[in-house]
């Protein structure tokens, strides 16, 4: 009589190693709806480390009329932080930029905060895009940027039709997704669009959009995807935003 076991999916915290650089976080203070303070902030990135992150770049909300950063309000954010912090951490700075009107009247000043060299790190309204949005992620380019879409999968507009996210690949616009997705953090339709973009090779780089210490909880969850191997090519091309 034979047994057969299923093997085990790896916990996301398994799959988090040294060269992994995350490149989507909410970590600073009173600037978003991550850490409320400073002593918030150095709590999450406390608890982050002691899990494995080791690379960290915080990308705050830039939304007009929302959250109103600058570069000037993220780094004095940072300042102010980066004195406080009980554990020694690689930080960096850059922002999450919303694609709207406003945004994109304002590319041609060229004062973003990029994740690495002319990587922008930009993000959708979850109602719908924009509708010039491939007029902004033309302009963008022409302007020396390249976009790193954040979390495709949590679009419920592109969830019944991936060509809408080729499209967006075509028209040079990396993708990041979120690594809670892959355990169902956001929801069974989230996961499915997860999977279906890991899947299908769409998926360029990976983030936590981790906001607060709730969500680490989440990191001892198992992967519920068939090919994992996958997710971890995805997770170590993040090392191309190593300093």
């Amino acid at each position: 009589m034979f047994t057969f076991f299923k093997t085990s999916k790896p916990r996301l915290i398994d799959l988090i190693n040294k060269e992994y650089v995350d490149i989507h976080s909410h970590i600073l203070p009173g600037i978003d709806d991550g850490p409320k303070n400073i002593f918030e902030s150095d709590n999450l990135i406390s608890n982050m480390l002691d899990i494995g992150f080791n690379s960290l770049i915080a990308t705050p909300h830039t939304i007009s009329g929302v959250w109103n950063n600058t570069p000037e309000t993220i780094k004095d954010s940072f300042s102010k932080l980066k004195f406080s912090l009980k554990k020694n951490s690689k930080i960096k700075v850059a922002s999450e930029y919303l694609l709207d009107n406003f945004f994109y009247e304002n590319i041609s000043k060229k004062n973003f905060l990029c994740l690495k060299d002319n990587y922008l790190l930009v993000e959708l309204s979850y109602y719908q895009p924009p509708v010039n949005l491939f007029e902004i992620l033309f302009e963008l380019q022409v302007n020396g940027y390249i976009p790193v879409l954040a979390h495709p999968e949590r679009y419920n507009y592109y969830f019944d039709d991936m060509s809408k996210i080729e499209k967006l690949k075509k028209a040079g616009c990396y993708l990041q997704l979120n690594l809670l997705s892959v355990v169902g953090y956001y929801g069974v339709n989230v996961l499915n669009m997860a999977r279906k973009l890991i899947n299908s090779n769409l998926i360029d780089f990976v983030g936590s959009d981790i906001h607060n210490t709730r969500q680490l909880k989440y990191f001892d969850k198992r992967v519920l995807l068939k090919n994992v191997k996958i997710l971890e090519k995805v997770i170590n091309l993040n090392q191309k935003f190593q300093n």
